[in-house]
C-alpha cells in the first residue's frame, strides 16, 4: 500500500510510525521524492570504484610484470584469475541476494573487496598477487546482480533502461578514472602498492553509505513519498517487493532468452574485459606510449565509454515512450553497437597513426557499452523472485568470458608476436554478441 510523504531524515533513521504519517497532509508533497535515482547514484559510484579497483592491476602490470619477472603468460594468468571465484560465486551469491536482499549483500561485500585490495599491496611475486585477485573476484562477485535486483525493486518497467546504464556506466568511468589516478599515484609516489592501499580504503568508505543508505523496499526508506510510490510501481500487476516474496518454480525465464543471454553476455565480456585487461600492453607495446600516455589514453577511451553506456539507455527508454516496441529498440540498439565494433576492430591493425588507434578504440567503447543494457534484461524477463538469481547467472556468462579472455590474448600473443590476430579474435566476439542477442525474445516481457 502507497504510504503518504514522510518528511526528510537522515540515512539510517527510523521511519515515523503509522499514526503520525496518516497525521501528514498529501498536499505536502508537492512533487515526487527521487530516493530511487540516489540510490542508482550510490550503485553508480560503487560500480565505479569496483571497475578502479580492479583495473588497477592492469595499469600496474607493465611495472609489477618487471619487478617480479613475470612472463606474457604469467600475466594473462593473474589478469584472468580475478574472475575465478568471480564466476563460481555468481550463482550462490544471486540466491544469496534472492534470499537476503541486496542491501546486506552489497555492504558485505563491498567491505570485503575493499580490505582484499588493500592486501593485494603486500604481494611478494606472482603467487601471492594471484591469490589476493582470486579472493578480491569472490568479494566483488555480487555488487552488479544485486545491482539488477535493485533495479526490478526500485524501477517501474519504464524506467529500467535507464536505471540498467545509470548501473553499468560507472564500470567504463571506473576504467577511465582508474587509468588516470592509478597511472597518477604510481609515478607521484613511485609504488604501486601504495597505489593499491588508496583504492581499497576509498572503497571502504563506500562500504560504510551503502550501508546506511540502501533499502530492498522502497516502502520502508524514510524519505520516499506517496508519490514516488506510485512512479515505482507503474505498470506492476503487485508492488515490487511483495512480488518478489511470490513463490517460483524453476529459473523463471524462458529457455531460449537465457541462451541468448548468456552467450551473448559471454562474448561481449570477451570483447570488454580484452580491452580492459590487455588495453594498456596494446596501447604500451603495439603503439608505444609511456604509462602517461596509457593512463591518458585509457581515460579517453572509457569515458566514452560511460557516455556511451548513458546514450545507449536513455535513447532506449525514448525510443519506447515513441511507441516502439521494447524488443525492437533494445535488440537493434545491441545488433547495431556490436556491428559497431566488429567494423572498428577489423580496421584497427589498418591504422598507423597511434591517436587516430586511440580514436578510434574511444569511438568503439562508445558503441560497445550500449551492452549495459542487458542489465536490464532480469528485471524485464524473469519471475520477481529470480532477478537476483539470473542475473547471477548473467554475469556469470560474462565472467567465463573474462577468465577465458586474458588467458587466449596472452597465448595469442605469445604465438603470434603481434596484436594483429588478436583484433581479429575480439571481432569474431563480436559478431556472435550480435547474433545471440538477436536470439533473445522479449515477448514473455514480464512487468512485475
Amino acid at each position: 500500500m502507497a504510504r503518504p510523504s514522510a518528511s526528510l531524515q537522515l540515512p539510517g533513521a527510523e521511519a515515523p510510525s503509522a499514526a503520525a504519517a496518516a497525521a501528514i497532509p498529501q498536499t505536502t508533497a508537492a512533487k515526487a521524492s527521487n530516493v530511487r535515482w540516489r540510490i542508482f547514484a550510490i550503485i553508480f559510484a560503487l560500480t565505479m570504484v569496483n571497475l578502479i579497483d580492479r583495473v588497477s592491476l592492469s595499469i600496474a602490470m607493465p611495472t609489477i610484470a618487471n619487478e617480479f619477472s613475470l612472463s606474457p603468460s604469467m600475466q594473462g594468468l593473474i589478469l584472468s584469475s580475478f574472475f575465478w571465484a568471480y564466476a563460481l560465486l555468481q550463482i550462490p551469491g544471486g540466491w544469496l541476494i534472492d534470499r537476503f536482499g541486496p542491501h546486506r549483500v552489497i555492504g558485505w561485500s563491498t567491505g570485503l573487496w575493499g580490505t582484499f585490495q588493500v592486501l593485494a599491496a603486500f604481494a611478494t611475486g606472482g603467487l601471492s598477487l594471484l591469490f589476493a585477485r582470486v579472493a578480491l573476484g569472490a568479494s566483488e562477485a555480487p555488487l552488479f546482480p544485486s545491482g539488477g535486483k535493485l533495479i526490478s525493486l526500485w524501477l517501474a518497467p519504464s524506467e529500467r533502461s535507464r536505471g540498467a546504464v545509470l548501473m553499468d556506466s560507472g564500470s567504463p568511468l571506473g576504467v577511465a578514472l582508474g587509468g588516470l589516478i592509478i597511472a597518477y599515484l604510481i609515478v607521484a609516489l613511485d609504488s604501486w602498492r601504495l597505489a593499491f592501499v588508496i583504492a581499497g580504503v576509498a572503497t571502504l568508505a563506500l562500504a560504510w553509505l551503502a550501508w546506511r543508505y540502501l533499502r530492498d523496499d522502497p516502502n520502508t526508506h524514510p524519505q520516499v513519498n506517496a508519490l514516488e510510490l506510485e512512479k515505482i510501481n507503474a505498470g506492476r500487476a503487485t508492488p515490487a517487493a511483495e512480488a518478489a516474496r511470490a513463490p517460483v518454480k524453476g529459473l523463471g525465464i524462458a529457455a531460449r532468452s537465457l541462451s541468448g543471454l548468456l552467450i551473448g553476455r559471454a562474448s561481449w565480456a570477451m570483447v570488454y574485459f580484452g580491452l580492459l585487461t590487455w588495453g594498456p600492453s596494446y596501447l604500451s607495446q603495439a603503439r608505444g606510449f609511456d604509462i602517461k600516455g596509457i593512463g591518458a589514453a585509457t581515460f579517453v577511451i572509457f569515458i566514452c565509454g560511460a557516455l556511451g553506456s548513458l546514450t545507449g539507455g536513455f535513447l532506449c527508454d525514448g525510443l519506447i515512450r515513441k511507441g516502439v516496441k521494447r524488443g525492437v529498440a533494445v535488440k537493434s540498439l545491441l545488433a547495431f553497437s556490436g556491428l559497431v565494433a566488429l567494423g572498428a576492430f577489423l580496421l584497427l591493425p589498418t591504422l598507423s597513426n597511434p591517436y587516430a588507434a586511440v580514436a578510434l578504440l574511444a569511438l568503439t567503447a562508445f558503441f560497445l557499452m550500449w551492452g549495459s543494457l542487458y542489465w536490464s534484461f532480469p528485471a524485464l524477463l524473469a519471475a520477481p523472485a529470480r532477478v537476483g538469481l539470473i542475473g547471477g547467472v548473467m554475469n556469470m556468462a560474462g565472467s567465463t568470458g573474462g577468465i577465458a579472455v586474458p588467458i587466449l590474448v596472452g597465448v595469442i600473443l605469445q604465438m603470434s608476436g603481434g596484436f594483429a590476430p588478436v583484433l581479429g579474435f575480439f571481432a569474431v566476439c563480436s559478431a556472435v554478441f550480435v547474433l545471440a542477442t538477436l536470439f533473445i525474445s522479449l515477448d514473455e516481457v514480464r512487468h512485475g
